[in-house]
């Protein structure tokens, strides 16, 4: 029991730093999709727009599951950051894809238009299920 009590007092501090990094990591990419799409999907959630929920959900979902997948796969640190960023930058331009395959995307989310809502958000899960895997090797 003594062997695990040490272990997790040794371990402790590096998994706060991996959380806390791919933590603020979901933050930033979340403020860099908020950033970059032409609509406030905030603002239209609290005002119960189900279309912005359903993409801004796809998002997060497709975020974190990538970031967790470059905690996995990482030794260290600068590892969840390098492969954290390349996570981040194929799930924003996931986004930019699918917004010229759909077009007018935005018009369609701040209208509340569910299928475009559902087909934006499956394609950025499908998208953070392959880049998780690449990334976890």
């Amino acid at each position: 029991m003594e062997a695990v009590i040490q272990s997790l007092i040794s371990g402790a501090p590096y998994m706060l730093l991996h959380f806390s990094v791919t933590v603020a990591m979901l933050v930033v990419g979340l403020a860099i999709y908020i950033a970059i799409t032409p609509y406030h999907e905030i603002k239209l959630i609290k005002s119960g727009n189900t279309s912005a929920a359903i993409s801004f959900g796809a998002i997060v979902l497709g975020l974190g599951m990538t970031l967790a997948a470059s905690m996995i796969g990482s030794v260290n640190v600068f590892d969840i950051i390098i492969y954290g960023f390349v996570a981040i930058l194929i799930q924003l331009v996931t986004y930019r894809i699918t917004d010229m395959l759909l077009r007018k995307l935005p018009e369609r989310i701040e209208n509340d238009e569910i299928p475009a809502a559902v087909t934006l958000g499956s394609l950025k899960l499908a998208v953070a299920f392959i880049n998780s895997a690449a990334v976890a090797g």
